[in-house]
């Protein structure tokens, strides 16, 4: 029988792919102790990706769609946390102006349409509020602010009531400017007559919050503050007892208006529970994915560590079984 030896580069050369091998073997175990999945994914798929290619092409719609839902949860509540200040602003000022509706003489009348002119600009000041660099109030055009100034309002008013003489007369003919589509919305309005468009957070939920300051119910705030914040002008010369009139009639009108800004509230209020929802759901689709992947590619601990603790252990063999050859010289064998 034949006996074949190994040269000493040969052998020197296999011990080495041997020590490679060795290394790679306890490295991958190493990795899937740590990462708890296997790090050869063809090997235990058998060259079958479909299933595993479905998990995360739909982990990446999830991604996507999370910032969807994010974008969607802020600019709701940006939207909900300016109509709270909006109708903040109108009980104060209601509240107010009732009050002077039964003392409005010398200073108190003053005082009034200077309390009713800061609340039409703090109105005005919310609605022109950003969120993330987007308007709220200005439909499809984001990068406009939806209002100009108080200046710009009032002097407008001043020239298209001119000719009211008592405050009846002024609050119908302000009711009718506001109505006109040739009057505040072309003085005033600064954004878009089309909607933002709908924010995507589903394949098959969207939710569309289109609510621009040209409203008649956000509306119906600005023209009350402002009409009061015209009692004194003398462009209508109301006396004393006229201003009083308006402040009460305006302050009533504010206070019943109360009822269509907390009726614009709830409906976002149902948008915002929506969106919590379908960001709920995504995020259990999500965790449902997550464990199907894992199920798909996990290891045994148990088996990963045995096999890891035997190719140490070869390892070492190797470097002592190297050590020993290392050694040997012609002596030992004389």
């Amino acid at each position: 029988m034949s006996v074949t030896n190994l040269g000493d580069l040969s052998q020197s050369y296999s011990m080495r792919l041997r020590n490679v091998s060795l290394r790679q073997d306890i490295e991958r175990l190493t990795s899937e102790l740590a990462s708890g999945q296997v790090a050869d994914v063809r090997e235990v798929l058998a060259g079958n990706y479909s299933y595993l290619s479905d998990i995360e092409q739909r982990t990446s719609h999830l991604a996507g769609y999370a910032v969807a839902t994010t974008e969607a949860s802020l600019y709701a509540g940006a939207v909900q946390n300016t109509l709270a200040a909006v109708e903040q602003f109108s009980a104060d000022l209601s509240a107010n102006l009732l009050i002077s509706g039964n003392s409005a003489i010398g200073v108190t009348s003053a005082n009034t349409v200077a309390t009713a002119q800061s609340a039409v600009e703090g109105i005005i000041s919310a609605f022109n509020t950003q969120s993330a660099g987007r308007h709220l109030f200005s439909g499809a055009a984001t990068d406009q602010p939806p209002l100009a100034d108080t200046d710009m309002l009032l002097t407008a008013m001043r020239a298209a009531l001119a000719g009211a003489a008592t405050p009846d007369d002024l609050l119908a003919d302000a009711e009718i400017w506001f109505a006109d589509p040739a009057g505040f919305e072309a003085t005033m309005y600064q954004g878009s007559a089309d909607a933002i468009g709908p924010f995507g957070l589903s394949q098959s939920d969207s939710v569309s919050l289109d609510l621009r300051a040209t409203d008649p119910k956000l509306r119906e705030v600005i023209k009350l503050a402002a009409v009061a914040a015209l009692a004194n002008d003398p462009t209508f010369g109301f006396s004393l007892e006229e201003q009083a009139e308006l402040f009460d009639k305006s302050g009533q009108a504010l206070m019943a208006g109360r009822d269509g800004i907390i009726a614009v509230r709830a409906n976002v209020g149902f948008i915002e529970e929506r969106v919590d929802q379908i960001t709920t759901r995504n995020a259990a689709e999500q965790t449902a994915l997550d464990f199907a992947k894992l199920d798909l590619l996990k290891i045994d601990p148990y088996e990963a560590a045995t096999r890891l603790e035997e190719a140490q252990f070869q390892l070492q063999s190797l470097y002592s079984v190297t050590v020993r050859m290392s050694q040997l010289s012609l002596v030992n064998f004389l």
